[in-house]
């Protein structure tokens, strides 16, 4: 057989598996498809659940790899693949795309630009934390803040668009969201005080649809709470996948932390919409609700984590919520439809907050500001968790959080801005020796700890759960395990020998249940 009747076969054996477009309906209603992975919390409702059974409490500890893709690229690995119609899609960490064959693990193709000499990502690592998927075309945004769309049967471009300046320090890390024509993208960039923004690209065109920005303008309510001209350099980036209720067409979205991160004197007020979760209708970017979690934030708390949807009993009425355990180390719920605080509870170690009050606002203890001494102060900057993602499972009604627990000294310095150039204010010490991780589980209507299973250190990986009361997570030493979602007993483990800095998903192949991370520089797959 020649090399181009080997192609043609290829070509035409990889347009029969995704003969079945991923359409808006396929995504809204993912559930329904356990079998794959077509969305980057696994559903619009981000409760990266899996109704997959196979693999349980009583044969996990047969569990074993089936393939593993070593990857080309050096860096973080913090990508969540999908899985559509037998092929995964993923990112390297420079933004590199990859599809294969996932019964295999066998390249498919491969897509990557060159990035600038001159590349700006201030305040975070260089990675890139997955994908969407739409029709017949991949989406990736990119470190130099493109957003970018790919044939999926070939890698090749279909559009590219600039979606802000890398020299001003904005840049991409997150994956995109799609939903009905529109590819939702927010930026990162916040350490170097961008001015923080979430958009919606047209899935055919790439034509930007909307832009709601995080920091009101003048005019825009909310541009009271920043002094002078501090709005425009204001921080509040957007650098995680939000959420969608496709009922009531609202996009639910967290933002970062205000610039500069540590020395608020320039920006005295709230600082809006800054570690906040807005609520925005997705045909216009409009705002419908907020909720601010830190207002005048000065220990760099974003509120980028993860907003869960349920519904659930709560103060004796069924309601609609968004539930996030905050990087401040308080768990909240808050009424979906309205933005109303309901509920905050610490599930883990805090010492900067006396209490949330019944309005949601924090009531402060003295002294815990950064200085030029240096302030001591329970979560971290980088949190009691992270961007890394919880899990909900409607079998158990608990929340999986992979917990950070340790403090820092925060320290104040002055801070001046220049145009794409680190714009932090002061700095931390963290106190490394004496801190440790857990995965905990929260009852998803109280916030009250059921069981914790605790790590050597703080974790920087995301959690799953599955129906067969399963709760797959990962550690810092390269451990990659399962839990008994109903006690934390650990029931399996395989050393990957690589970090595990990435959320799991959980798909089939050939009908059979696999379990897919990664870790290190590689791809694991794991099936009984």
């Amino acid at each position: 057989m020649t090399r181009s009747v080997i192609l043609l076969v290829t070509v035409f054996a990889f347009s029969a598996m995704l003969e079945g477009q991923v359409t808006y309906e396929r995504l809204r209603n993912a559930d329904r498809e356990p079998g794959q992975w077509l969305t980057y919390s696994g559903d619009y409702a981000s409760h990266r659940f899996s109704s997959l059974d196979e693999i349980s409490r009583d044969n996990v500890a047969r569990l074993r790899p089936a393939w593993i893709y070593q990857t080309q690229e050096s860096g973080e690995l913090e990508t969540s693949p999908l899985v559509a119609d037998g092929v995964m899609y993923l990112t390297e960490a420079s933004g590199a795309v990859v599809a294969l064959d996932v019964k295999t693990g066998r390249e498919l193709w491969r897509w990557s630009r060159p990035l600038p000499n001159d590349l700006r990502t201030l305040g975070f690592p260089r990675t890139n934390r997955g994908l969407a998927i739409l029709g017949e075309t991949v989406y990736a945004g990119t470190l130099d803040a493109h957003l970018i769309a790919l044939d999926a049967i070939s890698g090749a471009v279909r559009w590219d668009r600039n979606v802000a300046e890398n020299e001003l320090g904005y840049a991409i890390t997150a994956a995109p969201l799609a939903i009905d024509g529109k590819i939702i993208m927010g930026v990162s960039g916040g350490e170097a005080g961008i001015r923080g923004f979430l958009d919606a690209y047209d899935a055919a065109t790439g034509e930007r649809v909307w832009r709601f920005h995080t920091v009101p303008g003048p005019g825009e309510p909310g541009n009271e709470t920043w002094g002078g001209d501090s709005w425009k350099t204001g921080g509040g980036a957007t650098w995680l996948t939000g959420s969608y209720d496709p009922e009531s067409n609202l996009l639910i979205w967290g933002t970062g932390n205000p610039a500069p991160d540590w020395n608020g004197d320039s920006r005295p007020g709230d600082n809006l919409y800054t570690c906040s979760v807005v609520a925005l209708h997705a045909d216009s970017g409009a705002l419908a609700w907020f909720f601010q979690f830190t207002p005048h934030d000065v220990h760099d708390w974003d509120a980028n984590q993860i907003p869960v949807l349920v519904e659930e009993v709560v103060q004796g009425e069924r309601r609609k919520l968004v539930a996030m355990a905050n990087r401040n180390a308080f768990y909240y719920l808050i009424d979906r439809t309205t933005g109303q605080f309901l509920r905050a509870t610490p599930y883990a170690k805090q010492t900067w907050a006396k209490e949330i009050d019944e309005t949601g606002r924090p009531v402060l203890l003295p002294d815990k500001a950064p200085t030029e001494e240096g302030t001591l102060v329970w979560p971290s900057l980088q949190g009691a968790t992270n961007w890394f993602s919880p899990s909900y499972s409607p079998r158990t009604k608990l929340l999986y959080v992979a917990v950070r627990e340790m403090g820092s000294y925060y320290f104040k310095a002055e801070a001046e801005y220049e145009p794409g150039e680190y714009f932090m204010g002061g700095g931390e010490r963290a106190l490394r020796d004496e801190a440790y991780g857990a995965i905990r589980a929260l009852d998803i209507a109280t916030g009250e700890t059921r069981w914790e299973f605790k790590q050597l250190t703080p974790p920087w990986a995301g959690v799953l759960s599955t129906a067969g009361d399963l709760v797959f997570a990962g550690s810092e030493e390269g451990n990659f395990f399962a839990l008994d979602a109903t006690t934390g007993e650990p029931l399996w483990q395989f050393q990957t020998g690589g970090d595990v800095r990435a959320n799991p998903i959980a798909f089939e192949i050939d009908g059979k249940q696999h379990i897919g991370v990664a870790a290190g520089r590689a791809i694991f797959v794991f099936g009984l």
